[in-house]
Order: C-alpha cells, then structure tokens, then sequence
C-alpha cells in the first residue's frame, strides 16, 4: 500500500485554526491526522510540504521506519515544527493502517487496557463564587477530576504577584467547598518564576491541590528541580515537549508526577508510546494535553486506552468550558463523544472517526495570535 497524497488542510474552525492532514493510497485507503502547533499552522504546512516530496510512493505500513526517516534524514533533526509535522502524518499512517486491517487503532498498541477513558474537566470562570459553582456542577455531573485557571490579565497586563494571591485563597476556598475526595489542579501556562511559583504554592496548606501544571517553562529542568525542591505539590509537565528527548531528564529526575503529553506535538502515536513505556518504568502518569479538534482527540483516545500508567485525559467539552462545541457534525460527521464525564473507547477501525474533506475545504485560514502580554513594568511575559 503506496502513500500517493499528503494534503494539509489549515483551516478556521471554531475559534481559531486547525491543520489537519490528509494521507492518501494507491488503494483508495486514507487516513486523518492532526497537528498541534497552534498559531503557527503555515509553517508547518510548510514542513509537511518538504516531507511529502520523499514520502510519495512509501509503504504506508512501515510507520516506524518513516518515522525515523522523517525524523533523521536531515541535519537540522527535531524540533516544534518538524515535530508538529511528523505527528500529524504519523497519527494519519495510524488510522491508515488501522482502516486497512479493519481494527482500531489501539489495536496497533497492543490492544486496550480500559473499557472508558476518564478525563478531568476545566472550570471557565475566573477564580470566585462562579468558579466553585461550575466546579460544583462539574462533580454533579460525574467529573472527580478538576482544573482551574488562575487570575489572568488585565487588559494585557499581567502582574504574576497580584495573580497568585487572588488565586491562592480561592484554591483554598475550592478545596473546602469541594471537599478532600475531588482532585483538583490548577494550570499556570508557564507564567511564573521559580520564585513566583514556590510563593504561591506555599500560600496554600499542604493538600490544597493534586496538581499543578505548567507553573515555570520547560527548557531548564534544573529550573524545575529548584522549585521541586521548594513544593510538596505534584507537577503535570509536558504540553510543550515535542520529543522524548525533552522528556528525558524530567522523567529520570523523578522531576515530575504526570505527563501531559501532546500526540500532535511530540512526535505522534509512535513516539508517544515510547514516552509512556519510559515513563512507566519511573511511576509517571500519563495526563494527555488535548485542547485541539476531534481528530487529536480519537488519537489520543487510542493512546490512553492502550497504556498502563494513565491518569486523566484532558477534555475542553464539558458543561462549563464547551470550549470544542464548535467542532460540529458538518466538518466532522463522526467523532469522540462524552458520555458523562468519561469518554468511551472508540469501537470503529482506524481512528474511527470521518471528516468531511469538502466542508473543511470551505474553512479558510484566518491569521491568529495568541495573547501578547505584559508585566506591569511594560516587559514582555508568557501567555
């Protein structure tokens, strides 16, 4: 089976881009995949593009050596972008291979370890009443497993200290309202200092929280040992490392408690299995990063049913975020679905979920950028 086609697809979906990738075959079987690198879908259009020139007339089966073939096959190896390119045509070559053994994909893993996916839902509100009400609805509703967001911006300044003292009471105030039973974490989006994180972890009583992701970037693990040093709460790291090389040495450091791993960005199915077996062997679990479209969620689906060491799977979909309600049946006829606070095991072959390629077509491109915000000194800080 000939890969004859790859077709990127950068489209306006919702409300910013998505860039799914279409792999074709000389036997009429084809397969869905997605990149996560939002904001910056054209370049790896571009990589993709680049890819496509020696991938043309490749067995589709020989996932594995493709991979190694896209990842080495160049001076300038790794990498986002390349990365983001290579997942999305890996995830493809996934669900081709599934579609033409007519089994899932999760079948190709090693076969399924669950039945349902259990996945932790986000509140929308800021920190206050409405944000205990949402989280309160949250549990209602079947979720054990909660993330909040802290204090944000102000017109697109960002004072770090304001924030973690606003946020650090209503962590607080959650864990009393919600009682000791529901796991609770909060997402700092790399925004912090060591200094700044370790501040507001220890304004709260030990216990407070379960989780804490994201709170200082990645590219310093050492940075992330001195805050370990300074905090009794578990890190979820992970959404931005795009190889298990950057997983390296927070898994072997024991520098962290979960993975929140990104098919779409780390290198796609293939490379995610390898990070999940590594990181088994160190009691890390799985935590997958998932805030993109329907077609990283079915491959993300299959990845967490197939692994051992999981936690939680990351969902926009929930009553209080529906934050991937625009992600409709028109482009995406079938798709994941919760069902309660828990996503059933896909049952289709391949990915198991159909794309409508015209409809997606009629999807523009539309130029979007994250946030670019400030400290109140006037300098640059993360979103």
């Amino acid at each position: 089976m000939k890969i004859t086609a790859i077709k990127p697809y950068p489209a306006w979906v919702g409300h910013r881009n998505q860039l799914i990738v279409k792999v074709e075959t000389d036997e009429g079987v084809y397969g869905w995949g997605e990149s996560g690198l939002s904001g910056r879908e054209k370049a790896v259009v571009g990589a993709i593009e680049h890819y496509r020139e020696f991938l043309i007339g490749k067995d589709a089966f020989n996932i594995g050596a493709i991979w190694q073939e896209m990842y080495r096959s160049q001076y300038f190896e790794g990498g986002r972008v390349l990365q983001a390119a290579i997942s999305a045509i890996d995830i493809a070559l996934h669900d081709i291979k599934g579609k033409a053994l007519g089994v899932p994909v999760y079948e190709l893993l090693g076969g399924k370890q669950r039945d349902r996916i259990p996945t932790f839902a986000s509140t929308s509100a800021p920190p206050g009443e409405q944000m205990l009400e949402q989280a309160k609805d949250l549990m209602a509703r079947g979720w054990n497993a909660i993330r909040f967001f802290p204090a944000g911006d102000t017109d697109g300044i960002f004072d770090p200290r304001q924030s973690i003292a606003d946020t650090a009471k209503w962590m607080v105030r959650a864990r009393e309202t919600l009682g000791d039973a529901a796991i609770l974490g909060i997402d700092y989006h790399h925004r912090l200092s060591i200094a700044e994180a370790a501040s507001f972890c220890q304004k709260m009583p030990s216990g407070t929280l379960d989780f804490l992701e994201e709170p200082i970037r990645d590219e310093t693990p050492e940075a992330y040992e001195s805050l370990r040093t300074l905090t009794d709460v578990p890190f979820a790291i992970g959404e931005e490392f795009a190889s298990k090389w950057q997983f390296l040495p927070y898994i072997e450091r024991g520098i962290h408690q979960f993975n929140r791993i990104d098919v779409c960005n780390v290198g796609g199915l293939t490379e995610s299995m390898k990070v999940a077996g590594w990181s088994e062997a160190h009691y890390v679990d799985m935590m997958p990063h998932n805030p993109l479209g329907p077609i990283c969620t079915a491959a993300t689906l299959h990845f967490s049913a197939a692994v051992a060491n999981f936690a939680w799977l990351e969902t926009r979909a929930s009553p209080a975020e529906n934050y991937m309600g625009a992600f409709d049946s028109e482009l995406f006829p079938v798709q994941p679905r919760l069902d309660g606070a828990t996503y059933p095991v896909p049952t289709g072959i391949g990915l198991g979920i159909e794309v409508d390629e015209a409809a997606v077509q009629r999807q523009s491109f539309k130029f979007w950028e994250a946030p670019h915000w400030k400290r109140p000194d006037g300098s640059v800080t993360n979103w």
